[in-house]
């Protein structure tokens, strides 16, 4: 009972905060947000760079294809000065006299600074034509350079049971909730052990343990700040897919192209590999979003959340209940339990690369690292080898977590009470096999 007053006091303390609901609110409109000023940016990009030609070699400027970044104009009669006059162009490429066989560098004119996009699509158009007019030296035909160059092999991966394997898509969801659980204990873990400091730096701790047990003070803020943590979860979830919906609404009411590209596309189809979104791209992504099982991928989130979440948040309330009045001994008492999380992260980024490699199964496995890890690897599906390891990371989460909280529990028990006095590792160990009155 004592501990449920201590989790309600921890719970609504914070959700009242206006913090605590501006946060809420707002990170899933930033995401929203931020996705649509991406495909926005895609979509409607318009960076277009008129380049005039001066060729004197007489022949690369005719074989010069404009394309949706840049367009080519040929200046027939004009030299170079009078051609960089000229203010309706963006720049102006000169093309001098050389040879096939040789390696030249061409020089390109602009009114203002070049983008490095620009600048690579204009070598790869000259990189092109020169290819073409080597082989055609060396009496190979237009034909035949077509066909070489035609792409004619395509890989498409099949898991064991017969399903496409969706592993850019796993990666990118892996690599998100990774990161999510990274920042959620380090978050929450943090503001447990703020508030533990608080109230022993405020000797408010001494007139609530003479009403209650210190371990069920340190419980109560534990479980308090997880409701805090799931609540915020549940609303980002609920707002997400409602804003998410809208915008699919949106974006299917008024289509993936405006009317303009579309026109563009259709009077030249070379234009649809440029930067603009195709609607049978987006419609077969969002087929791919469908059916990822996210009620899986949700719940197990949840309980690497709470596993992860607990075992942290224990010790981070027992280095709380260490520090005195100088707040900066945390620095130095944390280091030891973020150094994990880190590790986690580091290795979560190989395991997306290769889930099943040996890393990644021990990361996914280790308690201090499991949380962040296997939930890179669970989005590509929990089959083979992951079921076993998937049962046995849960167990061993839930173990290290009574682990983790039996060791704060000694350390907070007498730690919060603990006034004016330095407190080293080496005491803290003698508190740990210290037998309880």
């Amino acid at each position: 009972m004592k501990t449920w007053l201590v989790i309600k006091r921890e719970y609504w303390t914070r959700v009242r905060k206006k913090s605590f609901i501006i946060i809420t609110i707002l990170v899933p409109l930033l995401l929203v947000a931020f996705m649509g000023i991406t495909i926005g940016i895609q979509m409607w990009n318009k960076d277009h760079k008129k380049i005039a030609v001066v060729d004197d070699s007489n022949w690369v400027a005719q074989s010069l294809k404009s394309s949706k970044e840049v367009s080519y104009t040929t200046l027939s009669g004009l030299n170079l000065e009078d051609a960089k006059s000229i203010d309706s162009f963006d720049a102006v490429l000169h093309i001098h006299p050389f040879k096939v066989s040789d390696t030249v560098t061409f020089l390109v004119y602009s009114k203002e600074q070049f983008g490095l996009g620009i600048q690579e699509q204009v070598t790869s158009d000259i990189n092109e034509i020169l290819t073409n007019k080597r082989f055609a030296d060396a009496g190979v035909n237009t034909d035949t350079i077509a066909n070489l160059k035609k792409p004619t092999a395509t890989i498409k991966a099949i898991d064991k049971t017969g399903k496409e394997s969706k592993s850019q898509l796993a990666s990118i969801i892996g690599y998100v909730s990774g990161i999510l659980l990274y920042m959620f204990m380090f978050f929450y873990g943090f503001n447990v052990m703020q508030s533990v400091m608080e109230e022993k730096t405020n000797r408010i701790a001494e007139i609530i343990v003479s009403s209650i047990k210190p371990f069920q003070l340190m419980l109560g803020k534990i479980i308090g700040v997880a409701l805090v943590g799931l609540t915020q979860f549940a609303v980002w979830v609920v707002l997400s897919l409602i804003l998410f919906s809208i915008a699919s609404g949106l974006l299917a009411g008024t289509g993936a192209m405006t009317p303009e590209m579309a026109q563009d596309m259709a009077n030249n189809p070379a234009l649809s590999q440029g930067n603009a979104i195709d609607p049978n791209t987006m419609q077969a992504a969002m087929a791919q979003l469908a059916s990822v099982n996210w009620l899986g991928i949700i719940s197990w989130f949840v309980f690497y959340f709470l596993g992860g979440y607990f075992l942290y948040a224990s010790l981070f309330a027992a280095v709380g209940s260490l520090v005195n009045e100088d707040a900066q001994e945390s620095q130095s008492l944390t280091f030891p339990i973020t150094m994990p999380i880190i590790l986690g992260f580091l290795i979560l980024t190989t395991a997306i690369k290769n889930p099943n490699g040996g890393l990644a199964v021990f990361g996914s496995i280790f308690p201090l690292t499991s949380p962040i890890v296997m939930m890179g690897r669970i989005p590509y599906g929990i089959t083979g080898d992951l079921v076993w390891q998937l049962a046995l990371s849960a167990v061993l989460l839930v173990i290290g977590f009574f682990f983790t909280t039996w060791i704060a529990a000694k350390i907070y028990r007498t730690g919060i009470l603990l006034y004016g006095k330095k407190i080293t590792l080496k005491e803290v160990g003698k508190w740990l096999f210290r037998k309880s009155n």
